[in-house]
């Protein structure tokens, strides 16, 4: 079983039901080997019927804190009751690179991988990332799938990096499609 980052609102396009794929970067091989279509020559790190657990902004409780059993509670949820007693008793969240598998809730089984170039995305591939149109209330625009995976990817990328990895590069990436499955099967199977 392998973890796998998602930020707070990639989880909550999980839980609902709309994400099914993401995208990772695929960083330069140092030799420059390259396949005929020109793509990067490396193995993926997810193949299909890969088990992982999400990893997510996250906090742990206290034994005295626990209700109905529960340890841990997740950004993903935050509820403004929620935050009141997080911040009440001191609780800080904790960036989802540190999460432990045992803190995990979300399971994923990978079905499939592809290489493309990042802005080969189509509507439907946005969709599929979680994202669907939105109007904003002011000027009433509406912002495209797309527009809004470009300005979370690139809100990913350190801005040192944006020329070689952000949205406008155009770089190499895994396309890693799932499904989510419960945690008994993970255990199961991963």
């Amino acid at each position: 079983m392998k973890g796998i980052l998602m930020n707070t609102e990639m989880v909550k396009a999980i839980l609902d039901g709309h994400k099914t794929v993401t995208r990772r970067l695929i960083k330069p091989v140092a030799l420059g080997i390259t396949y005929e279509d020109g793509s990067p020559a490396r193995k993926s790190p997810y193949q299909p019927g890969d088990v992982l657990y999400v990893r997510e902004t996250w906090c742990k409780f206290v034994a005295e804190h626990i209700i109905d059993g529960v340890w841990y509670e997740y950004k993903a949820n935050a509820t403004p009751a929620l935050e009141a007693t997080r911040k009440a008793y001191g609780y800080k969240w904790r960036p989802s690179i540190h999460m432990p598998k045992e803190a995990a809730r979300i399971f994923l089984r990978v079905i499939g991988v592809r290489v493309e170039r990042l802005q080969e995305m189509t509507w439907r591939d946005a969709r599929a990332e979680g994202f669907s149109p939105k109007q904003d209330p002011v000027s009433k625009l509406t912002s495209s799938e797309i527009l809004q995976f470009y300005e979370l990817w690139d809100s990913t990328i350190k801005k040192s990096d944006r020329a070689k990895y952000g949205w406008a590069a155009n770089p190499w990436v895994w396309v890693v499609e799932f499904e989510r499955i419960s945690k008994e099967e993970a255990l199961k199977n991963g």
